[in-house]
């Protein structure tokens, strides 16, 4: 978003409600994997100002990133590895959910002043490991901390993961890869996605995620209606 001011904010959140559109979640991205604290707090400070955005327009809730070592500089490398990273040297996984949780815990203030959840995603880095992810969220314990249950950043076969992951889902991102993926492409069975969470007793918002190289005016609307047939 390139203007902030509040009467650009408050247009969009008009021109939703207009539309009777719902805006469920503001995705951003922070990253809270720096020995540094100096660098950690600049994401916090980051995430406080996504929060406070978040709730000048209706937004009940931020994705959350927990970031990644970055000794693996080209994302494209990144996704060669499939997500699995080293630690710099003389550091390891510990101190990065150390620093996860840390810098978690000093957004959930503003969280509760304006009533927006985090969501932590199991997106391609520290969180790309389902237990880290949960070990994390854990630790937090807090009502303003939930989980978005990405369908597709799984390192391999995806349903086990999201079984593992449904029970404490907050929002759910649904990916789809009409054109094929820019990384990889995944035919993910949503009518087994749907009986997973339905399993697990989900009732929350299913947000769509095209990630393909498909003619997106077309691609939406096929995501749309393939999502729409699995999870009726």
């Amino acid at each position: 978003m390139v203007d902030e001011s509040p009467a650009y904010v408050t247009r969009l959140k008009r021109m939703a409600f207009e539309r009777g559109l719902a805006l469920p979640m503001l995705s951003i991205h922070q990253d809270f994997i720096f020995p540094d604290q100096i660098e950690r707090d600049k994401n916090i400070t980051h995430t406080v100002k996504c929060v406070e955005l978040a709730a000048r327009l209706g937004i009940p809730c931020v994705r959350l990133n927990s970031g990644r070592w970055k000794t693996i500089k080209s994302f494209d490398d990144l996704m060669k590895a499939k997500g699995d990273e080293p630690a710099l040297p003389g550091f390891n996984e510990q101190n990065a959910i150390d620093w996860c949780i840390d810098s978690i815990r000093k957004c959930l203030p503003v969280c509760e002043r304006e009533g927006i959840t985090l969501a932590l995603e199991n997106h391609w880095g520290l969180t790309t490991n389902i237990d880290t992810l949960l070990k994390i969220h854990e630790a937090v314990n807090s009502p303003w901390l939930g989980i978005n249950l990405d369908t597709g950043n799984y390192p391999g076969e995806p349903y086990p993961g999201i079984a593992k992951l449904a029970p404490k889902a907050t929002i759910v991102q649904a990916k789809t890869y009409f054109g094929g993926g820019e990384w990889y492409t995944l035919d993910l069975d949503y009518k087994r996605i749907a009986g997973i969470l339905k399993q697990a007793g989900f009732k929350g918002w299913v947000s769509l995620e095209m990630e393909g190289k498909a003619d997106p005016l077309g691609a939406v609307q096929k995501s749309y209606d393939q999502l729409r047939a699995a999870f009726a």
